[in-house]
Formats: structure tokens, C-alpha cells, sequence
């Protein structure tokens, strides 16, 4: 089994991704799952949730500061013939998020309330977000743990038994809104704290499946009595990948949620349009985030090998691939705009202003494509630290700025917000192309020259 988890740089870039595409995708349909169960259920139900979410989004950026670390570090041990160091990495990876993940859910329970009321939130949906919140966001260093057991398994090549995973999950989770949200055979329907309960529920499965198996598939052991002594250098890279990593994730939903209160003061119909079209967006950018993190395991095993030669041409591979896909799905998706809007209402205001921001996809998803595949290549290179500085800068220069200024100076609405979002996206999307382009990551790898086995050898 380690042959092949270390000769996983042989395998081809499609069977690296498609098992990606696939979990991917199923996550989407569960949170289109809830949004469209509650749709049946109330519109104002979709916003709270849709709101509460955003604050939700922040604590699994929050999370990925070691579970992206350890995906990166896992894939470069490999590369390398390290597997004593990726024990090690695992163990770290789990005791961290995990103090991290309980911490964080006490303080969102308690706080919950005081955050969303920060957000301007209609008084009318106040109550069901802080519902929400308070239990997805209190339970969710499970979520924290299932994060870095998902990186374990993928920083392996092992995609097809977390897409597996996700499955299973996901139709916990449907049976569960059903059950909670329309209340059959007698069950209270409970709107979204029920839609809450199910999603919990449905991650608590998943992880002791996914902990299962790297405690056996994989022969990792997740316990601390396995490391012999402090591994301060190991702590030490996964803050050093992580915390940058995290930083650009963090200031992209940070910047989400202060545009969100824009959006609020547009009107609770003004949010639930952004939900429904976020929900629908999401399968646009879907190829190029699965070609992302395939891209990115592939190049992780290549730098710890030392064959950065051929990882550079796979990121501009990758790139033209995604390119491609992300303008042929934009293309449909324009042409069904309206039909893919009226399946979540009926309400013809809605369905007209989401419509046009569907169609401003054109303008946003092929510079969104840059950052997912360029940026994914970039950190597991090494390069972690570029892309938050831009990010940062764009992201509050740009993004917040042009969204107040279009949205709510010139009343533009959500469609002045949207183009925003575009000036963004491709503003740091050519600088991550640049970047690329410089090889500058070339000499930024966490595995020594003197740890890289040859794979000759």
C-alpha cells in the first residue's frame, strides 16, 4: 500500500480529481439540500440559515490552518519516502484543531447572538439564525476534526473513499431535513433547527468513519503516546503553511461578512436572492476547485520528490483544463438562468435579479479559476505567504470598497456588488499567474533536500 501512496505523482491528473469533482459536488447538493427543503418550508428560513453560514464559513477557514497544513505536508513526506514524519503530522493535526474546534464552538454558542446582530440581521430572521448558529457552529470542532481527517486521506491519493464517505453522509443528512423539516409520522417539523440537527448529526458519522479508517487502512495511529518526543519542527511547518493559508481564507469571509451587511441593508429579499444564487453559482466553480485540489496533491508529492521541472507544467496544465470547463458550464448555466432560479421560488423579483447576477458568472468565474488553481499550486509548493498579502489587499481594496461604493453609494444594488466581485477575482488572479510564472516557490519546499529519497531509488 505505501508504494503506491508514494508513487501516487504517477497517476494522472483526472484520477486525482474526479474522485475531488464528485465529494465536491455532493457537499453542494447537501447545502443546496437544506436551502431547498427550507425553501418549501419559508424564505425567511433561507436567509437565517444563509446568513448564519457566513459566520459558519469563517470557523472552517479557522480549521484549515492545520488541515491544509497537513494535507500539504502529508503529500510532501510521501514524495520524499518520509512516512515516519507523516505519523506525526497527523497527530499534531488532530490535537490542535481539535482544542481549537472547542474552543471556538463555546464561543460562538455564547456569542452567537452578539454577531449576528453586528451583521445587521432583519429583526424577522434574527431568531431562527441565532437557532442555527448556536448549534452548527457549538458542535463544530467536529467539523474541525472531520477537516483534517478528510486532508490525512486526500494527501494520500486516497479520493475515492472520502468521496465514499461524503456520500453516505449526505444521504444521512437528506433523510434527516426531511424528517425535521415536513415532520412525517408524527416527528415536530422544526424548520432550520432541524436542518441544523440533521447537518450535525450527519458530520458526527462521518467522522468516526474517516478516523476508522486512518487508524486502519492507512496504519496511522491518531493518538499522542505514538510521537516520541516534542515535535516542535513538525508544529512549526503546519503553523508555518497553515496560518498564511488561513489568513487569505480568513480575510476573504471576514471581507463576506462586512458585504453581507451591505446586502442586509438592502432588505431580507436582497439576502435570500444572494443565497439562492450562491447555491447555483457554486456548480460553476465547482471543476475548477476539484482540479484545484487535485493540482495541488500532485504537485505536493512532485516538490517533495524534487521534480519541480514537471510541477510547474502541471499547474498551467491544470489551469487550461479548468479554463475551459468553468466557460463551457457558464455558458449553460446562462442560458437556464431562470429556470435554474425558479427552483428555489416563484417570487418574480427574486428570480429577474438573480438571473442577472448568473449572468454575470461570465465576467467572474474565469478570473475566480485562476486563484483556485494557481493559488492551490502555489501553497503546495511552499508559496503560502503571496497570496494572503494580495489577497488581503484586493480583497478589502477592491472587493468591500467597489461593493459599498456601486452597491449602496450608487445604488446599484446586488448587481454593483457582483461587479466587484469581479474586479477582485481577476485582479489576483493575474498576480497569482505571475507569480507562477517567477518559480520563486522553487526554493520554498518544507521537506530538506537531505529528506527527499530519490523514487528511483
Amino acid at each position: 500500500m505505501d508504494s503506491n501512496q508514494v508513487e501516487i505523482k504517477k497517476k494522472s491528473l483526472f484520477s486525482l480529481t474526479w474522485p475531488i469533482f464528485i465529494e465536491i459536488l455532493l457537499q453542494m447538493l447537501l447545502g443546496n439540500a437544506d436551502t431547498l427543503m427550507l425553501s418549501q418550508y419559508s424564505d425567511s428560513s433561507v436567509a437565517a440559515v444563509g446568513v448564519s453560514n457566513q459566520v459558519l464559513f469563517m470557523l472552517i477557514v479557522l480549521y484549515g490552518i492545520l488541515s491544509n497544513g497537513s494535507a500539504i505536508l502529508v503529500a510532501q513526506y510521501l514524495g520524499a519516502k518520509r512516512k515516519d514524519r507523516v505519523q506525526e503530522v497527523v497527530i499534531i493535526a488532530f490535537i490542535i484543531n481539535l482544542l481549537i474546534g472547542f474552543i471556538l464552538s463555546v464561543g460562538l454558542y455564547v456569542f452567537g447572538i452578539n454577531i449576528l446582530q453586528l451583521m445587521n440581521i432583519p429583526p424577522e430572521i434574527l431568531d431562527v439564525a441565532v437557532i442555527y448558529m448556536q448549534i452548527v457552529g457549538g458542535f463544530s470542532f467536529i467539523q474541525a476534526l472531520l477537516m483534517t481527517a478528510i486532508a490525512v486521506v486526500r494527501g494520500h491519493g486516497m479520493m475515492k473513499i472520502s468521496m465514499y464517505v461524503t456520500i453516505g453522509s449526505n444521504i444521512i443528512n437528506v433523510i434527516g431535513n426531511y424528517m425535521f423539516i415536513f415532520g412525517p409520522f408524527g416527528i415536530p417539523a422544526l424548520g432550520a433547527k432541524g436542518v441544523a440537527i440533521s447537518t450535525t448529526f450527519s458530520r458526527f458519522i462521518a467522522l468516526i468513519v474517516m478516523l476508522y479508517i486512518i487508524n486502519t487502512k492507512l496504519e496511522l495511529k491518531t493518538s499522542f503516546r505514538n510521537m516520541n518526543k516534542y515535535p516542535k519542527d513538525t508544529i512549526k511547518k503546519l503553523l508555518k503553511i497553515g496560518i498564511p493559508t488561513a489568513g487569505e481564507q480568513l480575510s476573504y469571509n471576514t471581507s463576506q461578512i462586512v458585504i453581507t451587511s451591505f446586502i442586509s441593508m438592502l432588505g431580507a429579499q436582497a439576502l435570500t436572492t444572494r443565497v439562492y444564487v450562491q447555491n447555483i453559482i457554486m456548480f460553476i466553480f465547482l471543476f475548477a476547485a476539484a482540479i484545484g485540489q487535485g493540482t495541488q496533491i500532485l504537485i505536493g508529492h512532485l516538490i517533495g520528490a524534487g521534480k519541480k521541472d514537471e510541477a510547474y507544467k502541471i499547474c498551467l496544465k491544470s489551469l487550461r483544463i479548468a479554463m475551459v470547463m468553468v466557460i463551457i458550464v457558464t455558458t449553460l448555466f446562462f442560458v437556464l438562468r431562470k429556470s435554474l432560479m425558479g427552483i428555489f421560488t416563484d417570487n418574480p423579483s427574486i428570480i429577474n435579479t438573480g438571473s442577472t447576477l448568473i449572468a454575470l458568472a461570465f465576467i467572474i468565474e474565469p478570473g475566480r479559476t485562476f486563484n483556485l488553481v494557481v493559488i492551490n499550486s502555489l501553497r503546495a509548493a511552499g508559496d503560502v505567504k503571496f497570496p494572503v498579502y494580495m489577497g488581503i489587499l484586493s480583497m478589502w481594496g477592491i472587493s468591500v470598497v467597489l461593493s459599498y461604493i456601486l452597491g449602496i453609494y450608487f445604488e446599484l444594488g446586488l448587481v454593483g456588488i457582483w461587479i466587484s466581485f469581479a474586479v477582485d477575482e481577476w485582479l489576483r488572479g493575474v498576480l497569482m499567474l505571475w507569480r507562477w510564472r517567477t518559480r520563486v516557490w522553487e526554493d520554498m519546499s518544507f521537506v530538506a533536500d537531505e529528506e527527499i529519497v530519490s523514487v528511483e531509488n
